[in-house]
């Protein structure tokens, strides 16, 4: 049975099982009891777990949030041999909202733990919200040796388990409420943000509104890119940047690009990085080496961390980071020179194609690049093809933020992405009518960096956005826009102090491509009303 029989025969078993079972009206906790008994083809109930509401608690360093009780199931869908896709979901006991929530993972995936954050906004909406482990356990985010001479297991992460995770969360969530859900939507990022856009363009019955962040595409090159830059950093000795150097770089990086108008005076970060030019050479030591100086060492691994992969021309074959990314925080330049588990990070995906005894030293971009293209492309690929014109005519919303100082996932992909499907559904203005990109300065991957971070619900990385309406937050202006036809023309950003807690120390408005925030001349940089969204001028 293929994928798409059996997704359809799970849904109609549940929905024709539950409605006698599981009566509206009885109790909650009897009714996620009697979910451990639910038969879906292919499908195995592992638990359905009553989880008591548990109120919010004031401590002496602030307010620890609780939550409404709910059923914790979960369920795996193995429909094929080597497919086996965890799904957990969480089920408002009462007053459902009659939505679906679906989120996904990171990395490599492996476990639940990364839909966590997303989950538990839904369940504060009053969501029925699901995630899963991408079929791919016992890999973990950041260790994928686990998936060697497994196939099937590459596909489920690449493409299909976030569409067999809201199948079966909706048949399950049918089950518990006797009814579907009358909405859906959808939340992650970076591998989360890639199965969002896998759903947008392969599955678009499944959503009515996407909002991903830092979305994977291109996985291979994605990966070639984080090897470019170990392999710049430790394939020969005095190669490494130390914390100090990358500051004196960030530093460097963010002055040069004010001097070119790309950036404000007194701003941590970079306004417009992608229209700014910055050459490490310009700090190369003189009179020996010092710590305000790059040795030329540094130089090189500074100008490849910039350039991303060339071929052995020098052309370059994908993305590099911009300036201003060059911060030491915890997925900053710092974690693209360390190893993990004694390879480089994310290198696992080579060795699914070269096998376990894979040396990344021996790596030659020119020479192996074609073989892992032509070996996982069609697997895990998919988010570069495909089109979104089903998603749009069936009136689905899509929301795509990307930090500009992102040093996983480039920043230019999710623009590339933008302008390939602008170009085939007539330009940019049609393609807004039902997509919309939202570039945000000095915010690294996902969220955290030095620009105003709070805008976004869904991710517990930065703090809260200071009120949950549309205007500040993204996922109640992918709600807006489903459901009330409001397009979000501007999200506010907003930048908490690091020394008073709750004051707002800056915000900032955040446009939708191809539009950026511009300075009005008058005003506090740090003021909202001080900024307008301007679209570029035509060349």
């Amino acid at each position: 049975m293929n994928t798409r029989h059996w997704i359809a025969a799970a849904a109609l078993g549940a929905i024709c099982w539950s409605a006698p079972a599981l009566a509206r009206g009885s109790d909650p906790a009897a009714r996620c009891a009697a979910l451990a008994t639910l038969k879906l083809r292919d499908t195995t109930i592992s638990s359905a777990t009553f989880v008591p509401a548990k109120p919010t608690k004031t401590t002496a360093t602030g307010d620890v949030p609780g939550y409404r009780s709910f059923c914790r199931v979960v369920a795996r869908v193995q429909s094929e041999p080597g497919s086996d896709i965890g799904v957990e979901l969480w089920l408002p006991a009462s007053d459902w909202a009659g939505v679906f929530h679906g989120n996904g993972s990171g990395g490599f995936a492996g476990s639940f733990a990364l839909g966590y954050s997303g989950m538990v906004e839904g369940l504060r909406r009053g969501f029925a919200t699901a995630t899963t482990d991408a079929g791919t356990a016992p890999a973990t985010p950041l260790e994928g040796d686990a998936l060697i001479g497994q196939p099937r297991k590459w596909r489920d992460w690449g493409r299909l388990s976030a569409h067999a995770m809201t199948v079966t969360g909706k048949a399950i969530t049918a089950a518990f409420y006797g009814r579907a859900a009358r909405r859906s939507y959808y939340t992650g990022c970076s591998t989360g943000g890639q199965m969002g856009l896998i759903e947008a363009l392969y599955y678009p019955q499944d959503y009515d509104g996407i909002l991903v962040g830092a979305p994977v595409m291109n996985r291979t090159w994605g990966h070639a890119a984080v090897l470019w830059n170990y392999a710049a950093a430790n394939r020969a000795p005095g190669r490494l940047l130390p914390e100090a150097k990358l500051k004196l770089l960030n530093q460097s990086a963010i002055a040069a690009c004010w001097r070119q108008g790309h950036g404000l005076a007194g701003d941590r970060f970079i306004s417009d990085p992608m229209a700014c030019r910055f050459d490490p050479q310009v700090l190369q030591c003189k009179a020996g080496a010092s710590e305000n100086c790059l040795t030329d060492g540094e130089v090189a691994t500074a100008r490849a961390f910039y350039s991303g992969p060339t071929d052995r021309d020098g052309k370059p074959t994908f993305f590099g980071w911009l300036p201003g990314s060059e911060m030491p925080d915890t997925f900053g330049w710092s974690f693209l020179q360390k190893p993990i588990n004694g390879q480089p990070p994310f290198g696992s995906l080579f060795k699914w194609v070269f096998g376990a005894n894979w040396d990344w030293n021996g790596f030659d971009f020119d020479r192996d690049m074609p073989v892992v293209d032509a070996q996982l492309d069609p697997i895990v690929n998919d988010a570069m093809r495909g089109t979104l014109a089903p998603f749009a005519q069936r009136g689905g919303k899509l929301i795509v933020f990307h930090g500009l100082a992102d040093t996983l996932v480039p920043p230019g992909q999710s623009v590339a992405f933008f302008d390939r499907h602008a170009a085939q559904m007539g330009g940019m203005g049609k393609l807004a009518d039902s997509a919309r990109l939202f570039m945000a300065p000095g915010i690294m991957h996902c969220g955290g960096g030095t620009g105003p971070d709070a805008f976004n619900t869904t991710l517990g990385i930065p703090p809260r956005p200071p009120s949950d309406d549309a205007r500040h937050d993204l996922f109640s202006a992918l709600i807006a826009w489903t459901e009330r036809g409001e397009a979000p023309d501007q999200i506010v950003a907003s930048k908490f102090s690091g020394e008073e807690s709750g004051r707002i120390a800056m915000q900032r408005p955040l446009c939708p491509y191809p539009q950026r925030a511009v300075y009005r001349g008058v005003g506090s940089t740090a003021a909202l009303s001080s900024f307008r969204c301007e679209a570029p001028l035509e060349e």
